[in-house]
């Protein structure tokens, strides 16, 4: 093995994961598991003195150069959703998601083509989000076959039919965060979005985390059929695309009309599913018991109010009663932003 810097890991990351044994133990291997991938794929590091790689919620991205090609290494904590992302992008192959190069399944370390960070969905006029998001969604939108890396992805349907007891029971012990009729309102997609999803003639590979921040640019953009944008961190599953859709409603709140919030909601779950192709109503349907979810997980940590209170209003809106009590919608944190 030959000599390699030290690489920094970013404070935001090391305090998430230097929470428990586990998450420690992963930072303790990543400077091995840094030097493994370098040596691996023969790479050499492309950060300027004193900088920070890249990181995600669960992952560290390096920008490296293989053979003076800009490359990317990510090395993920590993988890249900990490250990199944090298399926997605191989079955994806560079069409609407960023292009596999390698993977090291023992590591949960994957290598794979440079993106440009500072242009995302994020920052893009939402007209134009909505176009590139939807050209996106289509070409992601691909029908299991025979090859065996669809084996390992779970059914959307079958999160549903997990949903329908997990919900209502970590609601109870929780002492009833929010009004029963928001979880009865979950439950009824679950209990038919399950059934019928688990019957569909349509399933095909769902990005579950298609929000904003994860459609980065091509650099250079030239590659004929790729377009300008592609996604990464995929969190895949199989199921009906509609289940893309919420991701989208629970980001750039803010940017909603501050006359009529609720009113913009539903139009963007309406214009960002015709984009794709989805049918708006069961995207409205998946967003609700999503949010659900999600405001259920943050009841239950504290310090997350603000993404609870955010989720709320989502899910109730979505439903047709926007709960009272609850922050004006531009008044909302953003996710993982903590509240005023």
């Amino acid at each position: 093995m030959t000599l390699h810097a030290i690489i920094p890991i970013p404070g935001d990351l090391h305090a998430r994961y230097n929470r428990n044994s586990a998450g420690r133990d992963w930072l303790a291997s990543l400077p091995g598991l840094i030097a493994e991938a370098l040596d691996r794929w023969q790479l050499s590091v492309d950060l300027a003195p004193g900088a920070e790689p890249w990181n995600g919620h669960g992952a560290l991205v390096i920008p490296v150069l293989q053979n003076g090609t800009p490359t990317a290494l990510k090395i993920a904590y590993p988890h249900e959703e990490a250990l199944v992302e090298r399926h997605a992008l191989a079955l994806w192959g560079g069409h609407g998601a960023v292009r596999l190069l390698g993977a090291d399944a023992a590591s949960c370390s994957m290598l794979l083509e440079r993106l440009d960070a500072t242009r995302w969905l994020q920052d893009a006029p939402l007209d134009e989000a909505r176009d590139i998001w939807g050209a996106i969604v289509r070409r992601l939108s691909i029908t299991p076959d025979a090859r065996a890396e669809w084996q390992d992805f779970e059914h959307v349907a079958a999160t549903a039919e997990r949903w329908s007891d997990e919900l209502p029971a970590t609601w109870e012990q929780l002492d009833r965060p929010f009004p029963r009729w928001l979880l009865e309102a979950a439950l009824e997609v679950c209990q038919t979005r399950g059934a019928v999803g688990r019957r569909s003639g349509t399933d095909v590979l769902v990005h579950t985390d298609l929000h904003f921040m994860n459609i980065l640019g091509v650099p250079g953009a030239d590659q004929p059929g790729r377009g300008d944008y592609l996604a990464i961190d995929p969190q895949p599953q199989v199921g009906e695309a509609e289940f893309a859709v919420a991701p989208l409603l629970w980001n750039r709140i803010r940017d909603l009309p501050a006359a009529s919030p609720a009113e913009g909601l539903w139009e963007r779950c309406r214009d960002f599913s015709l984009a794709a192709g989805l049918d708006p109503e069961v995207a409205r349907q998946w967003s609700i018991v999503r949010e659900v979810d999600n405001a259920l997980w943050s009841a239950g940590k504290p310090g997350h109010g603000g993404d609870l209170a955010r989720s709320l209003w989502v899910a109730s809106t979505l439903a047709g009663r926007t709960l009272e009590g609850l922050p004006h919608a531009h008044e909302l944190p953003q996710p993982g932003e903590a509240a005023g």
